[in-house]
């Protein structure tokens, strides 16, 4: 019912409402209304209320939780049934626990803080309370498990415009997984996968992003930044976030229903801040440097061997990294 109260009081936002209307439009009593609405207001909601005049939105809070994300994305598909916490260890976690429960693709697991957040190859993430946006999304694509690493470039294209579309900022992306503001990580991806030999169990797409934190502990301070820092003033993370999940549904499903990754692979190439450098291309122990070229149709990453082969580099295999800097 809180939320039903909730999305009336948006569609009218700044006009009143009367108790009694809300009262016969949901068919609850006027005491049930003003309960919800209290429930509201100590959510972070300014409402005011006025004798005879009823109950007026003024201004929301910047939080995530289920109800305000269920009216905002409007979804049918991405964002179906969403799942808020307040501290967790990782969603990638809960997504897989979830995903093997059944749980529908477009499933969204959103945290306000993690305790065990990682990026990939196990690295640990930065996830403070509050500041930023730790988000994770089952989804069960009909492709062949070797395309899975395509879901990573979708992300990051699907980031990339969100961050310009509401900041600004340009955003750049190194591939095939971070996305980059002033030479500095903003966000990254992590892509995990249940799969059998020809067939995709499910595929759980995780997210960082840094929007409002101010400090970094001083090991990763020169190579991270955030939407906050960047711009100067604090950032709407509900807005980042809706922005996110929409532009990643309309790339993710035309991918899925065409085979093609073209509309991607063109936002990634206008976008990249690793094509033209010469780049570190890290497997396990080894490094080898080369000149980042292009990138396939298939978002592989096309490089140049001191030597002058040419050979193409599977999203997953390897990390890159500038020779003098993240970038």
């Amino acid at each position: 019912m809180k939320k039903k109260i909730l999305e009336v009081l948006k569609k009218n936002k700044n006009n009143f409402i009367s108790g009694e209307q809300l009262s016969n439009q949901l068919g609850v009593t006027r005491t049930s209304i003003w309960k919800h609405v209290n429930a509201l207001k100590e959510e972070g909601y300014e409402i005011e209320s006025i004798s005879r005049k009823g109950y007026k939105l003024i201004k929301e809070p910047d939080i995530l939780s289920r109800d305000e994300l269920l009216i905002e994305l409007e979804s049918d598909r991405l964002g179906n049934d969403i799942h808020c916490f307040k501290t967790i260890d990782s969603t990638n976690n809960y997504a897989k626990k979830l995903a093997l429960d059944g749980a529908l693709e477009g499933t969204i697991v959103i945290s306000e803080e993690q305790t065990g957040g990682r990026g990939r190859l196990g690295r640990h993430w930065v996830s403070p309370a509050g500041d930023n946006i730790y988000m994770s999304m089952i989804l069960r694509p009909t492709i062949y498990p070797n395309e899975a690493a395509k879901i990573t470039i979708i992300a990051a294209a699907s980031i990339a415009n969100s961050i310009n579309k509401v900041t600004g900022l340009e955003a750049g992306i190194k591939w095939p997984n971070d996305i980059i503001i002033d030479n500095k990580k903003v966000c990254g991806i992590l892509t995990e996968m249940s799969a059998e030999l020809n067939n995709i169990n499910y595929v759980i797409l995780g997210m960082g992003v840094n929007v409002n934190i101010d400090k970094f502990p001083k090991e990763i301070d020169h190579i991270a930044t955030s939407l906050k820092k960047a711009l100067g003033t604090e950032v709407s993370r509900k807005e980042i976030l809706i922005n996110i999940v929409k532009e990643f549904e309309e790339l993710y499903y035309n991918f899925i229903n065409t085979g093609s990754l073209k509309k991607t692979v063109d936002i990634c190439k206008k976008k990249s801040v690793t094509l033209g450098k010469i780049v570190n291309i890290i497997n396990k122990n080894e490094i080898m440097i080369a000149e980042a070229i292009d990138i396939t149709e298939n978002g592989e990453l096309v490089i140049r061997k001191d030597n002058g082969e040419i050979i193409n580099i599977i999203s997953g295999e390897v990390s890159v990294r500038g020779i003098d800097s993240y970038v």
